[in-house]
């Protein structure tokens, strides 16, 4: 592998932008880019170059396209190379000095080595959303308001003309925690680097929106779902839990109108309420809800998370957290996040920025918890999400089209089943395969008959 990569091997990821109806992310030459997000907060610290490259493989080869990743985790800090990001513990003063160990081989500087992996993610065409310091190290005291505006100035000269950044500013603190150096942090960044989105990493339970909608640096809204059960949500005084539909649904009606998505649900293989190793472990299904939850509820995209790829768990480097019981290359293999491309694919192969969450299809009981149905469409097509599998029925006639097709399609392997031709007319009762039961998930899709669109999933 070669030591360095020139900006001249960078495959060009085209900027992104803000679709011109506020609800979605493109290109900019005016494609739609649906966000699949991939969590590594601790990427640049805790992997060599050499693995670096066989995460990202893994994770293009998946469907994801952003890599969510922290610059600094906590002080001190450490990469695996041994270096610092800074001189003296000081923000103010990055070391990117390149020294040489007992043999004469040169040891890049930390900041070295997040522009290599940056730019690795780059010739794959994969965005990093650049976290550039965690909120524990803010509450913790390890900054001061002068070094993170100098800190601030200097990251965004460094990486200003990167290719694929989004910014995060925050990092799982809450937006009236040290707001001022938040705000100050944003608008440095923002005044120095135009050509990149930027926007707030919140604490869980809770939505950048809450605090930072009208800032003209907050390009599109995030919340952080979190990882409590709906009975661990209700103790901290939480009342939306698991249905993280609500909190998209909340900053889908605010004005002025700005994309949303959940940035940060329950991780695949992390304990029910983070912190408790006893409790059980989220599942690859309860990553699916999450992510159908959110978009069908007008998010622009999504994230995944698996407990022992976000941490890069490796024997014998770092603090391993939550109960991890695998390592990261191993977690690569789990289920959960070879089943997120069915979902990008799907809502990538209908009219893309026409779509709107629509629960008015649903007829009757939309159902509470578990049981919900949700739905999105466009015009001419029509997505209706049940994460248990329930019987629903759907009143006909809100998409255009007199015979409208059906199909169930699957969240699991992205298979279809072809249901049959039905007029588009009158209340309609769906009963997808199998029996009821938590994660026997199916989409059902209608489409103008007339379009003649090819099956669910499949793109051009």
């Amino acid at each position: 592998m070669s030591i360095n990569i020139s900006k001249d091997e960078i495959k060009k990821c085209t900027k992104l932008v803000v679709s011109e109806n506020k609800r979605f992310l493109q290109y900019e030459n005016g494609e739609p880019f649906f966000y699949l997000g991939d969590t590594a907060w601790l990427l640049f610290i805790n992997l060599t170059r050499e693995e670096a490259e066989i995460y990202l493989e893994d994770r293009r080869k998946k469907g994801f396209n952003v890599i969510q990743a922290m610059l600094v985790h906590e002080m001190p800090e450490r990469n695996i190379y041994g270096r610092e990001p800074f001189y003296d513990l000081d923000f103010s003063k990055p070391d990117t000095s390149k020294i040489k160990d007992t043999d004469g081989n040169e040891i890049y500087s930390y900041w070295d080595h997040v522009d290599y992996i940056t730019r690795l993610a780059a010739k794959k065409g994969m965005y990093i959303a650049m976290v550039p310091v965690w909120g524990s190290v803010v509450k913790g005291g390890h900054i001061s308001k002068e070094g993170a505006h100098n800190y601030a100035k200097w990251i965004a000269e460094r990486y200003k003309d990167e290719p694929n950044i989004i910014w995060f500013v925050g990092g799982d603190i809450y937006g009236y925690q040290h707001t001022e150096l938040w705000l100050d942090m944003a608008n440095t960044i923002k005044s120095i680097d135009r050509n990149h989105l930027m926007s707030f990493h919140p604490f869980g339970g809770t939505q950048s929106s809450t605090w930072f909608h009208e800032e003209p640096w907050l390009d599109f809204n995030m919340c952080q779902s979190g990882h409590r059960r709906y009975d661990q949500a209700e103790q901290v005084g939480n009342i939306i839990g698991e249905d993280n539909w609500k909190f998209i649904q909340n900053d889908y009606t605010r004005v002025p109108i700005k994309p949303t998505f959940d940035g940060e649900p329950s991780y695949e293989g992390i304990p029910h309420g983070l912190h408790d190793t006893s409790q059980p472990r989220w599942k690859d299904e309860d990553c699916r809800r999450y992510a159908y939850w959110a978009v069908f509820a007008g998010a622009f995209g999504h994230t995944f998370g698996n407990s022992a790829i976000m941490q890069m768990n490796k024997p014998n480097f770092g603090k391993p957290n939550y109960g991890v019981d695998s390592y990261w290359y191993e977690a690569i293999n789990d289920s959960g996040a070879s089943r997120m491309i069915h979902l990008k694919n799907l809502i990538l192969s209908r009219p893309y920025f026409e779509r709107i969450p629509d629960q008015s299809v649903i007829h009757g009981d939309e159902g509470f918890r578990y049981d919900r149905v949700i739905a999105t469409r466009g015009s001419s097509y029509l997505f209706a999400y049940t994460y248990t599998g329930r019987p629903f029925e759907i009143n006909m006639g809100i998409i255009s089209g007199r015979y409208v097709n059906a199909w169930w399609y699957s969240p699991k392997d992205g298979s279809v089943q072809f249901i049959g031709k039905y007029e588009n007319s009158g209340v309609c009762r769906f009963a997808p395969p199998g029996e009821k039961a938590d994660g026997n998930d199916w989409v059902l899709v209608l489409d103008d008959a007339e379009c003649a669109y090819k099956e669910p999933g499949v793109l051009e």
